[in-house]
């Protein structure tokens, strides 16, 4: 998909961005956020992103550049036109002794010498130089406009990873709250056994202390989370001191296949920048080679040229009319350096194809590995959403039956662990699943 596409893909949330700046967002029916409070959805976050991108800017600007300078006329393949004018006045001595016996001789005497000239100069041939420049000319602007959609895959991809780290950061939160909702009830049905005479202050005491430090590893993840929050925040180039609401979940897609990614490789921006590099490298070997051969130009001026002077055998001469001619410069010796260059730059080809075979080594074995990742996670996803679900289940059940007097506390903290450890696996591996499909569809060029 080209850059453009991208950007038209998300006018509709940049026009919303826009309408709702510093303003209260709504993130779902009935929810009513602070006026300074952003509700941030995953479209506005890459829509948001893809605007103030201060790197998407600098490949624009490339592209541009690059636009500019795609022209025959920066290959020196066009007429070049040029104006030249000077006006002299001189003061001299004149000292003449003609064979006709007459001398003369004066001081100071002023004179005037104006030239004029307007010159046309057209390139005939050297050696296909100029076809070879502007072919590179295009080169680069196709490659910069690689690099962009590159730069834009890579912005989006970081900015839904990071937007699903918060969402992850979140939902430990919430696991960690329900574990706290078991805590609290664990301590009120302690303290009215107290009250009835069958608990002691000490398990009282050791339910607070478990309470307290459920608050406290609540408080260091809510830190954890708004650190994540104005990671987010500087992705998204905002003021990092802006209060974000994300309300989100973490869905994996399941139909990624690693031979649609490895088949799809080749259309990775950064490999084609690459395939690109190799044609550029080709076209300069091309340039330095023909600066061997021959150059002719055409050459077309119309001069204008007054030379007056007050004493001297010519006292005015003026001179005004076209000209026009044919140049022809061979090379015949420089000292080797035409070759040199051209060997020079064949080596460069030679670099930017192992450059690219490494480029595609190196994102095949991670495109590899990232599958790995996925499909791992992806099969133990649905197991652990069982076990979340039944540790979940077993935390109730555990709670009703120490309430009934027929489970300890050692079986409450024993359930709540297994509760905390089954929705930290669960968090894990969707957000592991999730990164590793943003990172495949990265590689193969299919972000959206």
């Amino acid at each position: 998909m080209g850059s453009l596409t991208f950007l038209k893909k998300y006018q509709y949330a940049f026009t919303l961005i826009l309408l709702c700046s510093g303003t209260s967002w709504a993130g779902y029916p009935g929810s009513v956020q602070p006026a300074d409070t952003l509700a941030l959805t995953l479209e506005q976050a890459v829509a948001t992103a893809l605007k103030n991108s201060y790197e998407i800017e600098i490949a624009k600007n490339n592209v541009d550049a690059n636009t500019i300078l795609n022209n025959y006329g920066v290959a020196g393949g066009l007429p070049t036109v040029s104006l030249n004018a000077s006006n002299t006045e001189q003061i001299t001595q004149v000292n003449q002794k003609l064979n006709t016996g007459v001398e003369i001789s004066r001081n100071a005497a002023a004179g005037n010498n104006t030239q004029a000239n307007l010159a046309v100069g057209m390139l005939l041939y050297n050696g296909k130089r100029v076809v070879a420049t502007k072919k590179r000319l295009a080169e680069l602007q196709y490659q910069s406009s690689e690099v962009l959609n590159s730069q834009i895959q890579n912005t989006i991809a970081l900015v839904m990873t990071s937007y699903y780290d918060v969402v992850r950061q979140l939902s430990y939160i919430n696991t960690i709250r329900t574990s706290i909702i078991a805590s609290e009830k664990r301590l009120e049905i302690l303290r009215v056994r107290k009250e009835a005479g069958m608990a002691n202050n000490a398990d009282i005491f050791q339910a607070e202390i478990d309470l307290n430090t459920l608050n406290q590893t609540l408080l260091n993840q809510q830190m954890v989370a708004q650190v994540a929050k104005t990671e987010l925040l500087r992705t998204l180039t905002l003021d990092p001191k802006s209060a974000v609401t994300i309300k989100d979940t973490i869905t994996v897609d399941n139909n990624m296949q690693l031979a649609s990614v490895m088949d799809r490789l080749a259309a990775n921006a950064d490999i084609k920048a690459a395939d690109h590099q190799i044609t550029i490298n080709e076209l300069i070997v091309k340039e330095t080679a023909a600066l061997r051969y021959p150059t002719v130009r055409f050459n077309a001026a119309y001069n204008f040229s007054r030379n007056q002077t007050a004493a001297g055998l010519t006292l005015l001469n003026r001179v005004v009319g076209p000209q026009a001619g044919l140049t022809l410069a061979v090379p015949i010796y420089n000292g080797t350096a035409f070759r040199r260059q051209k060997q020079a730059a064949e080596i460069d080809t030679k670099t930017a194809e192992l450059q690219k075979s490494t480029l595609l080594r190196d994102y095949s074995a991670n495109a590899v590995k990232m599958y790995q990742t996925y499909q791992s996670s992806i099969e133990q996803l649905e197991n652990q959403k069982k076990n979340y679900a039944l540790s979940k289940q077993l935390l109730d059940l555990t709670l009703q039956r120490f309430e009934l007097i027929q489970a300890t506390i050692i079986d409450v903290r024993e359930a709540q662990r297994s509760f905390e450890e089954a929705g930290y696996r669960l968090i894990n591996l969707n957000y592991a699943a999730k990164s590793a499909e943003i990172e495949l569809k990265r590689l193969s060029n299919t972000l959206q």
